[in-house]
């Protein structure tokens, strides 16, 4: 089976990707580096640095102004997007450890965007289900824990506006996707996949970036 063009991406061509796209400033690589220090067992479920650019560019072509993240740990991806967000713009980030949000509440100060992130410390469904019904939200970032995304899935879909975008994370799960055993490692991220796939309601890419990224625009 072909495997098209895809190129092997080595340490070298990783570097060559990071010094090729927008440098992460003081502040961000404060907090990789905080992240994987303070948490180096768990560093692993920060989004990857190329992820941090890519975030705020598709903040900027989408001109969102209402962003939810769905999982936020130590903070990286949601200061990207709200670094991106006008003046005026609003994240919701939804999370349930007290422990890891305040590094990334110490690294929002310092970037001048706390204004702009609503940090929520409880179970995502539940801040999820107590937001407004109706389509309002521009652009939401799903990066957390795998048994729920489809759960998380429905509670966005009907809440993102017409040319709204869910980016979902790990939707490669480490190549886990391939088992196919119903209690296999990547069994939750398949079913996620199969039901993102057949959703008619919106349009979706899989990218092999990083561990796996879904781009899905509401029709």
């Amino acid at each position: 089976m072909t495997k098209g063009n895809s190129t092997k991406i080595t340490d070298e061509l990783y570097a060559y990707v990071l010094a090729h796209n927008p440098p992460l400033d003081a502040v961000q690589r404060g907090l990789v580096a905080t992240t994987w220090e303070k948490f180096p067992d768990s560093a692993g479920m920060q989004s990857a640095e190329e992820q941090g650019p890519l975030l705020a560019f598709l903040v900027r072509l989408t001109g969102a102004r209402h962003v939810v993240e769905v999982g936020t740990f130590t903070g990286f991806s949601a200061l990207s997007m709200a670094q991106a967000l006008p003046a005026d713009g609003r994240l919701i980030a939804c999370d349930v450890s007290e422990e890891w949000t305040a590094y990334g509440r110490e690294a929002w100060e310092a970037a001048g965007v706390a204004d702009r992130i609503d940090l929520r410390i409880a179970p995502a469904l539940d801040t999820l289900r107590a937001m407004p019904a109706e389509p309002h939200i521009d652009l939401a970032y799903v990066d957390a824990d795998k048994q729920n995304q489809i759960l998380y899935w429905e509670e966005l879909v009907p809440r993102l506006r017409p040319g709204g975008l869910i980016v979902t994370d790990n939707t490669l799960f480490h190549g886990t996707v391939l088992d196919t055993s119903p209690d296999g490692r990547g069994a939750s991220v398949r079913a996620f996949n199969e039901h993102v796939a057949a959703d008619t309601r919106m349009e979706s890419v899989l990218l092999a970036i990083s561990d796996g990224l879904t781009l899905s625009r509401k029709r």
